[in-house]
């Protein structure tokens, strides 16, 4: 059945005639029209006019759409989550104890916690325990707004574990009404069985992960921690590159606890994102400019671990179109609220209201590669729309901490409802 929604105070289309993600002034340019309705048929955007001329251009589909009246609300693009590491086991609320009395996460992962304890919980997880628990987790994004998804692995460290994690990405992709979006990220730690041997894991991963990676389809992008203790910008580089010729789009993890040159090397690589960022340098920040890489902040990771936030002000004024995720994940940033991520990084990173939108719409949909059909309101892109409980996007982070949403609609479907999942 057709949907019409009509009488929003404001619908946030995101629209732009320029191609490539959101830089400098654009991540403040939300395109608000007032006074037209949203028509939404099958799974895509029909148009968005005045309801006068959408009963004029579609009678026959407007006789048979249901209506939706979201009089005194706002309408804007389903919200794109663009780095989480949703399939896992084990939950790390002893850890986050552990750090409010002092203890780095360097320090608990040379413990044996921190990715370490993941992995194990991982690794004895039956596929069915991580695919029940990831489906119920993407339920609860859907009840803040989030339509889309990407999902690293990396609590493996060897081709069983990782293999399964993706395979339950791959099977929530075609099962779940949210769209998933799978990276591989073998190189997320370096197993203890291989500490002191840390070149070994890197050729295990480049000679036999990324070819059954590919063979298999079961990931588009390619991920490595590059920090210090953990991939060195050099054992980072091989395994980038090599995912390159197996097809994989290369993202890093980068100068999150320590400057690593990560940015630079995102930079150099043609990496579509560099995610973290938190201590990346001027110069490194000044190539993911002029590469146009796409900074993925997250502000929760530098909230729960009470460390310093990224520069998102500075990386927009040179330029770096940034994005914003939840980096939904067991040890550093468990939550799934990406509306009070988007205040963290207008309180901590200097980001608008404006900016934030942007920043978990259309330019997160770029560091998936998911641009061409979400991120905005446009006739012909998917129809993933939601509907606020406030009458303008300034109360959105005006009311912090607080769930509008009202109505999800996932590919021309509600799946949301008053809040509640349908």
């Amino acid at each position: 059945m057709p949907i019409v929604i009509h009488h929003a105070n404001e619908v946030l289309t995101l629209a732009s005639e320029k191609k490539g993600p959101r830089t400098k002034d654009a991540m403040s340019e939300l395109k608000i029209l007032k006074g037209v309705s949203v028509l939404l048929v099958e799974d895509k955007i029909q148009a968005i006019a005045p309801l006068d001329e959408l009963e004029r251009r579609y009678p026959l589909l407007m006789e048979t759409a249901e209506t939706i009246n979201a009089s005194g609300k706002i309408v804007m693009p389903g919200l794109v989550d663009c780095h989480t590491h949703l399939v896992h086991a084990g939950t790390r609320e002893n850890e986050f104890n552990m750090r409010l009395n002092g203890a780095s996460y360097m320090e608990i992962m040379g413990a044996g916690g921190g990715i370490h304890y993941t992995t194990a919980k991982t690794r004895d997880a039956s596929f069915d325990e991580l695919y029940e628990k990831s489906y119920n987790h993407l339920n609860e994004f859907f009840k803040y707004g989030i339509t889309t998804v990407e999902a690293k692995s990396g609590y493996g460290l060897d081709w069983k574990t990782e293999e399964k994690q993706l395979k339950v990405a791959k099977k929530l992709q075609a099962t779940h009404k949210m769209d998933v979006v799978s990276t591989f990220m073998g190189a997320h730690a370096v197993p203890k069985e291989y500490k002191g041997n840390e070149d070994a894991f890197v050729e295990l991963i480049i000679e036999e992960m990324l070819p059954k990676v590919a063979a298999e389809g079961l990931a588009e992008f390619n991920d490595v921690f590059c920090e210090k203790g953990v991939f060195t910008p050099l054992q980072a580089r091989r395994i980038l590159e090599a995912g390159k010729r197996y097809g994989l789009i290369p993202k890093i993890h980068a100068d999150e606890i320590e400057p690593y040159e990560g940015a630079e090397l995102a930079a150099e690589i043609g990496a579509i994102s560099a995610e973290h960022l938190l201590v990346a340098s001027n110069e490194g920040i000044r190539q993911m400019a002029e590469a146009g890489t796409i900074a993925v902040l997250l502000p929760g990771t530098a909230y729960f671990l009470r460390a310093p936030y990224a520069r998102g002000r500075y990386m927009i004024d040179w330029g770096v179109p940034v994005a914003i995720s939840t980096d939904f994940n067991p040890g550093s940033s468990p939550t799934i609220s990406l509306p009070f991520i988007q205040n963290l990084a207008c309180i901590h990173m200097g980001l608008t209201m404006e900016e934030v939108i942007t920043a978990t719409t259309i330019n997160a949909a770029h560091a998936i590669n998911r641009e061409h059909s979400v991120g905005s309101l446009e006739p012909g892109k998917r129809a993933d729309v939601l509907i606020l409980n406030v009458p303008n996007y300034k109360r959105l982070q005006y009311f912090y901490g607080m769930n509008h949403t009202d109505i999800v609609i996932k590919a021309g479907e509600v799946v949301v409802r008053n809040g509640a999942v349908i």
